[in-house]
């Protein structure tokens, strides 16, 4: 299949591998490369020396188009996009800031940029930073989510109504099914993060990978708004946070239960009681741990199965 983005990116699929934090390393991001997608390395849990080690390894493991995800926030962000340019990195996805900051950077190094919106606002701005296509992510995606609680298939025609370059939808998609129904909607491409974090090339701990095998619808909610929307499994520490919520904390208190290094002690060391689990509502719909390579074949075999007898 060929349209605007596999010809943006010059890969055989419109599959883009979300660049989670502690899931997406170079052996995920590579393999689904190999297969046709996009993948993309998480570059916001990487220390800079780490994310130049991935980025290496990640170009000895294919020959493929691949890209680093930068959340804006990030403390090192200056050092972490002069690896980028170093490496000769060709596509980047920001998100979490401010597209003006990085973007003229980016292009003028010949780097494709491509940014996470979670409104019509936000798509907007990107579009006049001059960024190349947009993420359009929707409530129903793990991890930190926009303010606007948008659903995705609400997001992507709005979207769509107001810019000129290609739209990627995100959210709550992990079949072929929800790629078919995101393009009839207006989406150029697809970015699927909760799939692929229930992979064998995943950096994920295999506790948390078991977890979102046995998620179930209601199984995650979106809670910390105060602090910044995030998407959770239902789980002791998210327990503990709905107690809290109880009392009408301040946002002092709220961040002192939250503390530090949450996310890596449940996605990446397996904590599945005090940990931060992160996770789409799609989950309810992911029953294996499979490769990367499979996941694309059935996304893709599914998709075009579905739209053929449609």
């Amino acid at each position: 299949m060929q349209n605007k983005i596999t010809k943006l990116f010059n890969i055989q699929h419109p599959i883009v591998q979300g660049g989670m934090i502690w899931v997406s390393g170079w052996k995920l991001a590579s393999a689904v490369s190999n297969a046709g997608g996009l993948g993309l390395i998480g570059a916001g849990s990487m220390y800079p020396d780490v994310l130049r080690e991935h980025i290496q390894k990640c170009k000895k493991a294919t020959d493929k188009p691949f890209g680093v995800n930068v959340p804006m926030l990030y403390p090192d962000i200056e050092q972490i996009m002069d690896i980028i340019v170093e490496e000769g990195v060709k596509i980047v996805f920001t998100s979490a800031g401010n597209p003006k900051t990085w973007t003229s950077f980016l292009k003028e190094k010949g780097i494709t940029v491509v940014h996470v919106v979670s409104s019509v606002k936000f798509a907007l701005k990107a579009e006049a930073a001059g960024v190349d296509a947009v993420v359009c992510e929707g409530f129903e995606a793990g991890g930190h989510n926009g303010r606007e609680e948008t659903t995705t298939f609400t997001l992507i025609p709005m979207v769509k109504e107001q810019v000129k370059i290609p739209v990627i939808a995100a959210g709550g998609i992990g079949s072929g099914r929800g790629m078919l129904a995101a393009m009839v909607l207006g989406a150029n491409g697809v970015q699927i993060g909760s799939r692929f974090a229930a992979t064998l090339e995943s950096s994920a701990h295999d506790n948390f990978k078991n977890t979102i095998v046995e998620v179930k619808d209601g199984g995650t909610h979106l809670t910390l708004k105060e602090l910044a929307p995030v998407r959770l499994v239902k789980n002791k520490f998210y327990n503990d946070v709905q107690e809290l919520y109880a009392s009408n904390p301040t946002i002092e208190q709220i961040k002192e239960l939250l503390g530090r290094a949450r996310a890596k002690r449940g996605m990446f060391e397996g904590d599945l009681e005090e940990g931060e689990l992160e996770i789409g509502q799609i989950a309810g719909l992911i029953h294996e741990i499979k490769s990367a390579k499979q996941v694309v074949e059935e996304i893709v075999e599914e998709y075009n199965s579905v739209k053929a007898n449609f």
